[in-house]
């Protein structure tokens, strides 16, 4: 029998359109713009100007802290502009602009030299983890932490196993599940680099059983293997939470407070580890990544290789172009993902899909009472009482939201889903969070 977290969760239509669809390479575009804030944390450093000429794969911004990435040069071409634009939800940040280069083709800053498996047999724990920091991968199963910091667990922690997310529980994405059956011998040898620098014996790739065929060659890839195996789990949402999965698959819960690490697992999403593997093998720094394009309406609904920095309204457009009926644009799945106010945003690192809604499935429906059912208690699964926390952080209680355990909260939306009486609990719980982590700053300044 398949496993699963025990507390909380949602049973979401899981509206995988594009599942069995393989991975499509969008053409190169003739102009790319590279965000300089791609990841949590601090935001890169440039180091180009304008009228600087660039080669694919050439670094374009440093770290701007140790929780931070570097970015690179998606295509080869000229530096045109560096200013702010407006990204996905309508907010202005720095940008790099590259307009290509016609006669510099496909290149690279250097001439490709993709590592032998003896050469990466000798490569050091440091070696590989600078690699992984000079490369610019962050984690793209949508939180985009900087992935350097991952494979650094803090002073005194044991981890005991590596956990390899490849759960896609969001309703709609298949880019994990497309990745996994075409590059499952890559995804492995990934795994084998995060057990050796995170110093563990024992590798889990994590399933949900939605994926046959993803489990089958994925089962295939590690067959006649003890330290590396294949787990399917039960589909339940919002199984892809770190804390979550690890419940699913080690049975262990992460303590409010605690970093995942402290279970002795170490978690990384499966198209992270396929960046990892490109990094350290093929010494590619992540300018690419795989996108689903997807909605009820769409013609050619797909899983498409997107060059970082395409505009989404390309992404788009590979898909059919936006039907007249869209009512909704979101960047992700429906559940986590947010509206895209604006279509002409460039493509970053952390975008695993463009979902188009029509306009009959992009509003909410009335606001009423609530009548007190508890359901949404009974689904979240961080066993919080949402009605309760929304309803403080409503009224500007933010001492009792703290006390509720308002920090807690994944922003799931398993609440708001499962509330019959259509109340925005999870838009007032994000406000909770936002205002009492600022309380929390403060008074830890003030020390």
């Amino acid at each position: 029998m398949s496993k699963t977290f025990k507390i909380g969760g949602i049973h979401p239509n899981d509206s995988k359109l594009t599942a069995g669809k393989e991975i499509i390479w969008l053409e190169q575009p003739q102009k790319v713009q590279m965000m300089l804030y791609q990841q949590i944390g601090a935001p890169s450093i440039c180091i180009v100007k304008v009228g600087d000429k660039l080669k694919k794969g050439q670094l374009i911004a440093e770290d701007g802290s140790f929780v931070s990435a570097c970015q690179h040069a998606p295509i080869s071409g000229t530096v045109t502009k560096i200013e702010k634009i407006r990204n996905t939800q309508g907010w202005y940040g720095e940008a790099v602009t590259i307009e290509a280069d016609p006669d510099r083709g496909d290149d690279f800053m250097e001439a490709s030299n993709p590592r032998t498996q003896d050469q990466v047999d000798a490569l050091s724990i440091k070696e590989i983890i600078d690699i992984v920091d000079s490369h610019g991968v962050v984690g793209l199963g949508g939180a985009t932490f900087p992935t350097r910091v991952k494979l650094l667990p803090p002073e005194g922690s044991k981890p005991e196993v590596v956990i390899i997310n490849g759960v896609e529980c969001e309703p709609y994405l298949t880019c994990d599940d497309a990745l996994m059956r075409r590059y499952p011998n890559e995804i492995v040898k990934g795994v084998e680099l995060l057990m050796k620098v995170v110093n563990v014996r024992k590798g889990v790739i994590a399933i949900e059983d939605n994926k046959p065929e993803a489990i089958k060659v994925m089962r295939k890839a590690v067959e006649g293997r003890d330290d590396i195996k294949v787990v399917s789990l039960k589909k339940k949402y919002p199984q892809g939470g770190e804390k979550q999965l690890i419940a699913a698959v080690l049975g262990k819960e992460v303590k409010s407070g605690a970093l995942p690490v402290s279970t002795g697992a170490v978690v990384n999403n499966v198209a992270t580890v396929y960046t990892i593997f490109e990094a350290v093998y093929n010494d590619r720094p992540l300018i690419e990544r795989v996108v689903t394009v997807t909605g009820p309406s769409l013609t050619n609904p797909g899983n498409f290789l997107v060059t970082l920095g395409t505009p989404i309204r390309t992404l788009i457009e590979a898909a059919g172009g936006l039907p007249e009926d869209t009512g909704k644009v979101i960047a992700g799945g429906p559940m986590m993902g947010k509206a895209v106010v604006n279509i002409d945003a460039p493509t970053t690192k952390g975008l695993s899909g463009i979902l188009v809604l029509p306009e009959s499935e992009s509003h909410r429906k009335k606001e009423l009472p609530c009548i007190r059912c508890a359901n949404c208690v009974n689904v979240c699964p961080m066993g919080l009482e949402p009605y309760l926390i929304s309803l403080l952080a409503k009224k500007h209680n933010w001492e009792d939201c703290e006390k509720g355990y308002v920090m807690n909260c994944i922003e799931c939306g398993s609440c708001s889903y499962i509330c019959s009486s259509h109340r925005p609990l999870l838009d007032y719980i994000k406000l909770g969070k936002q205002t009492v982590a600022g309380i929390i700053r403060e008074r830890n300044n003030q020390k």
